[in-house]
């Protein structure tokens, strides 16, 4: 179980709808426990089934992380029409073993609109998150 900010739910899914057509992506900050912030990041491939961080992006995150006492815990992307689970290209260009993963789809109309995962040896495995009121930094 996680614990993810309400305030970033409703930032990831505002990112989500924001880059329709076109996936969106980003970079989780806070503790291992508690996801507390989502910083945006530039998509270097414009296309709605892929994504590709900016690499000058992930420093600005780790940065932005350590100025306040964070790290930065995991990545999300969008789907912008299917469901929040991981395609193979997403389990294959996974590379952190350690984040937690996040999956937006902004257009789903049943079930939940943000999935967590982290990878595993066999693939992935879901991460239930708790929603929790915003406080503090976030």
């Amino acid at each position: 179980m996680v614990r993810i900010r309400a305030v970033v739910v409703e930032a990831l899914i505002t990112h989500a709808a924001d880059a329709v057509p076109n996936e969106c992506c980003g970079f989780l900050l806070g503790t291992a426990g508690c996801v507390e912030q989502a910083n945006r990041a530039r998509n270097l491939v414009e296309s709605p089934t892929r994504y590709r961080i900016n690499p000058e992006d992930h420093f600005a995150a780790i940065h932005a992380a350590r100025r306040v006492g964070w790290d930065v815990v995991g990545v999300y992307h969008s789907h912008p029409d299917t469901s929040p689970t991981p395609s193979r290209r997403d389990l294959a260009e996974a590379t952190y073993p350690d984040y937690l993963y996040l999956i937006v789809s902004p257009r789903a109309k049943t079930g939940s609109q943000v999935r967590g995962f982290r990878l595993r040896p066999d693939g992935y495995a879901d991460v239930p998150l708790e929603c929790e009121p915003s406080r503090g930094r976030g």
